[in-house]
């Protein structure tokens, strides 16, 4: 694996796992009834994870451009990461919506 594609691995992961910690966090604001916060994490965690997405997206363009990369177990982690990431996020907004109806059939 040359020096670039593991730069962007490492990227790819560390942006996304900064991502992934805010939609966590997000749920424990939610948790806390401090909803305008938890969405204002969510949407830290979207620009985050936007980075790492494009970095992903370069190697994909890399590779469709004819440049044949070498599948590595770092880069696998990497994706694996970022849909971890994704999923997150996806989990996040529900739990912050659960969150809201459990507050209103308690009042």
């Amino acid at each position: 694996m040359d020096e670039k594609m593991e730069q962007a691995c490492f990227s790819i992961i560390s942006t996304v796992g900064v991502a992934k910690s805010l939609f966590i966090e997000s749920i424990t604001c939610a948790r806390n009834k401090e909803y305008d916060k938890a969405y204002e994490l969510i949407k830290e965690g979207e620009k985050v994870f936007a980075s790492g997405h494009d970095t992903h997206l370069d190697l994909i363009k890399e590779e469709a451009s004819g440049n044949n990369l070498n599948l590595s177990l770092l880069l696998v982690h990497a994706e694996d990461q970022l849909m971890n990431a994704d999923t997150f996020k996806i989990l996040a907004l529900e739990f912050i919506e659960l969150y809201k109806k459990v507050e209103q059939n308690e009042k």
